[in-house]
């Protein structure tokens, strides 16, 4: 088979992407408790970028402390940060391969809060606690609202500065900017809560403040969660944002000047839509534990994943949703067209990527040429084959079956305490030491190095450019 479509290049405004894959934001805790990074960090976003994903997408990047879901995930939240950011698009830029930060805030959506917020509530768009943790927030103070526009600004200016190829809003699956666009989460009285129009000023806000920061040339896109499913859990809650909403603040946005729209659904994470498949609870007992001083309700949460009369109760509450496609991959596909085909009435020259589960390049082919999107997001099936556009699309292959991702959502619980990869057993014939071996390899090349003399000899390179620099950097 030929896939062309999948390998025509993509115009953005400020560049082009060689091909219409990319990798979508995933999130692992390879990077240092205090939001610097590391190599393992850039040996990760190498996988990708050698596996020839036409852009990168970074994992949750947090713009500040307060707004981290977790501890070990890089942030940018001070200028010291833009040498390692500027050593990440260095090597990713090797493979002819675009990277994109993602701006984030958590919001009140905080799994593991660590030292710095353990005391503190988060901060949000409502003081009600989050239906599924439990995890408590307050309401943002104007002056916290106006400090995190400028964080936001702040990161894209320093991700200008690092010589990468644009940002992302984290303005899906819950997070802070999500709360705000919510109609099930917001509970704002003033100027940033009630209409629809109040609900998105504080990104449209956010957005007027990158542009002001760094101009109209560099590139800025937005994530937003076409349908919030709120209710898609539990059913006695509100249902949340619609695809019109969403299509009305996408235009916003386009008219603010966002250079492309990112479809993605849900108003938490994890969520029954986001990511569809399976809930591993065998995963969850043995990982789930360390969010237990969370939120109020992970006791409740724990307690169904651990009792065998339970665990059925839960399975059926998670998969229960009426509003649940039948196929996983392309999920999201309605919702991207309805907005892809709203916002070329404003402007057609904006692209609409779309994420969902993706693996078929055939579906691809087909999703882009009938118009529901431009591009695609990936992640936990590029997780699974790294080099799933090379070693398979390339060569006008399909994934084999016994190679394509389960949709077992292992990854995503194990991230909790492992390092994120494929650890859906069967894919490696049953071998533990392979799937092992496979997830470890992140951490190579090391970031410290070991030299054998009289005595072993421990040395760590601080500066991490020069790690990927000069001779070393083909093994990047």
């Amino acid at each position: 088979m030929v896939f062309n479509t999948l390998f025509q290049p993509l115009k953005f405004r400020s560049f082009t992407v060689k091909n219409r894959i990319f990798r979508s934001s995933i999130s692992g805790r390879f990077d240092n408790y205090d939001g610097s990074g590391n190599q393992a960090r850039i040996n990760w976003e190498v996988k990708f970028a050698r596996g020839s994903v036409g852009a990168i997408i970074s994992s949750y990047v947090p713009v500040n402390i307060r707004g981290r879901i977790m501890p070990n995930y890089a942030t940018i939240d001070d200028d010291d940060k833009i040498p390692f950011w500027q050593a990440v698009g260095r090597a990713v830029h090797q493979y002819d391969c675009r990277y994109i930060l993602q701006l984030s805030h958590s919001g009140r959506q905080q799994d593991i809060p660590g030292v710095e917020n353990e005391f503190e509530r988060s901060l949000s768009s409502t003081d009600r606690v989050e239906g599924f943790h439990g995890l408590i927030s307050r309401f943002m103070t104007i002056e916290e609202i106006e400090q995190t526009i400028d964080d936001f600004a702040e990161g894209a200016r320093r991700a200008q500065e690092a010589g990468l190829d644009g940002v992302e809003l984290h303005g899906a699956n819950g997070y802070l900017i999500t709360q705000f666009l919510s109609s099930a989460i917001n509970t704002r009285k003033d100027k940033y809560g009630g209409s629809l129009e109040n609900r998105a000023r504080f990104v449209r806000q956010i957005v007027k403040a990158i542009r002001k920061k760094v101009g109209h040339n560099f590139h800025l896109q937005m994530k937003i969660s076409a349908m919030d499913y709120n209710n898609a859990l539990f059913f006695w809650e509100k249902r949340g944002t619609t695809l019109e909403d969403s299509i009305q603040v996408c235009k916003w946005l386009v008219e603010d000047g966002v250079d492309a729209i990112h479809v993605s659904a849900g108003n938490m994470f994890p969520h029954p839509r986001n990511p569809m498949g399976d809930f591993p609870i065998e995963h969850a007992v043995r990982w789930y534990d360390v969010m237990l001083s969370s939120g109020i309700y992970t006791h409740r949460n724990y307690l169904f994943f651990r009792n065998s009369l339970l665990k059925p109760i839960f399975k059926y509450l998670w998969l229960r949703s009426e509003e649940r496609p039948e196929n996983i991959e392309g999920a999201n596909t309605p919702q991207a067209r309805a907005i892809r085909e709203s916002i070329r009435s404003i402007d057609d020259t904006v692209p609409v990527i779309c994420t969902g589960g993706f693996q078929t390049a055939s579906k691809i082919c087909h999703v882009i040429e009938q118009g529901y999107c431009d591009a695609v997001s990936i992640a936990r099936p590029l997780i699974a084959n790294n080099n799933m556009v090379n070693g398979y699309f390339a060569q006008g292959r399909e994934i084999p079956q016994e190679k394509r991702c389960t949709y077992c959502n292992k990854c995503l619980l194990n991230v909790l305490e492992n390092p994120l990869g494929c650890y859906e057993l069967s894919r490696y014939d049953g071998d533990y030491k392979a799937m092992i071996h496979e997830v470890m390899s992140v951490y190579h090349p090391r970031p410290c190095y070991i030299t054998d003399g009289h005595h072993s000899q421990h040395t760590v390179d601080t500066n991490i450019s020069s790690v990927i620099g000069g001779d070393d950097a083909e093994d990047a």
